[in-house]
């Protein structure tokens, strides 16, 4: 009887630009104030890349993971990028980073499903590796998103912020140890609530467009974090429950870093103390497809991440999308 092949998560790396938008400074560009933000989000800062694209997000954050793991880029076989601000519609931004890196053996392509890319991304690569048809594929989570903001709509330019990261997948070599389960999910009927309108072929770049200001993100606040708040709560109760795990069971809660009252919710219905959630909205916003694995990689690289602790990923985003996904730590 053959032995289930499991994905593991074996390097982790991260890149964030160096320039800082704090809310001081927003104080200065749009009617807010940061006892407002910070009371309502938890975000206190973020940061901004002023030149290049998102795959200029990606490049470090993967030169990062190859170092950790010990590599070159020509072992990569897949790159799964996550991303809704990719560099061009085409070619995918994971063919662009391929080119960058130099991983000459890897095919790859581009997952677009906002803040939930990451979590919709790892399940693919894992079910990948778990075929037995590839063993190296590079996920990447990464947005610039102050690419499509606009810093004069203070209900969006407060939130989001610049940055990239990755993992590496691997099979395991000790099948309980790994990606575990996933829960994916989404809802077309949120679409009317959190989206950009311009750009794609239902409103192609025009004047009219520009004018109009559908290039930028819109979010009705109010709506999305109603069922955003049950919707992480919910998958992330479900996966727990299909894996026979208690809060106690937990190790890490990794979840996708949007509203600060979001995340608290979640951990409250897992039963977890915020001692076992990753956190770090306060220093950077919300980077959409980068925060879970922003997350993971600074964890990690703090040694607080330990092999065998049960970690589980949660995520809710545009679409509406969302998702969980129950790691156990393999390195």
């Amino acid at each position: 009887m053959s032995t289930k092949i499991r994905a593991a998560i074996t390097a982790v790396g991260h890149y964030v630009p160096d320039k800082i938008l704090t809310n001081a400074m927003l104080e200065k560009m749009v009617d807010t104030n940061d006892e407002w933000i910070r009371t309502r989000t938890g975000i206190s800062e973020r940061r901004i890349l002023e030149n290049g694209a998102t795959s200029d997000l990606a490049v470090p954050a993967v030169q990062n993971l190859l170092k950790n793991r010990g590599i070159g880029a020509d072992e990569i076989d897949v790159i799964i990028f996550a991303t809704v601000t990719p560099d061009m519609f085409f070619p995918a931004t994971a063919c662009v980073l391929q080119e960058k890196i130099g991983a000459k053996k890897a095919w790859g392509f581009d997952v677009s499903a906002a803040c939930s890319g990451f979590v919709y991304a790892i399940a693919l690569g894992a079910q990948l590796i778990e075929a037995g048809t590839y063993k190296k594929i590079l996920v990447v989570g990464a947005d610039k998103m102050s690419s499509i903001l606009d810093y004069t709509d203070r209900n969006t330019c407060i939130l989001f912020g610049d940055a990239g990261a990755a993992v590496l997948l691997e099979p395991s070599s000790d099948p309980n140890y790994g990606i575990i389960d996933h829960k994916l999910y989404s809802d077309g009927s949120g679409g009317d609530f959190l989206y950009m309108k311009g750009g794609g072929s239902l409103n192609p770049p025009s004047h009219k467009t520009i004018d109009d200001k559908l290039h930028y993100i819109y979010q009705d606040g109010k709506a999305v974090f109603k069922v955003a708040v049950v919707g992480m709560a919910d998958v992330s109760e479900e996966i727990m429950k299909r894996n026979n795990l208690t809060g106690a069971d937990v190790d890490w809660l990794v979840p996708h870093q949007a509203n600060l009252r979001i995340i608290d919710a979640t951990a409250n219905r897992m039963g977890l103390d915020k001692s076992k959630v990753m956190i770090n909205i306060g220093k950077y916003g919300n980077t959409t497809a980068a925060t879970i694995p922003l997350c993971l990689s600074e964890w990690w690289h703090a040694g607080k991440v330990k092999k065998g602790q049960n970690l589980v990923f949660a995520s809710f985003g545009a679409g509406y999308t969302w998702g969980a996904v129950y790691v156990k730590w393999g390195f």
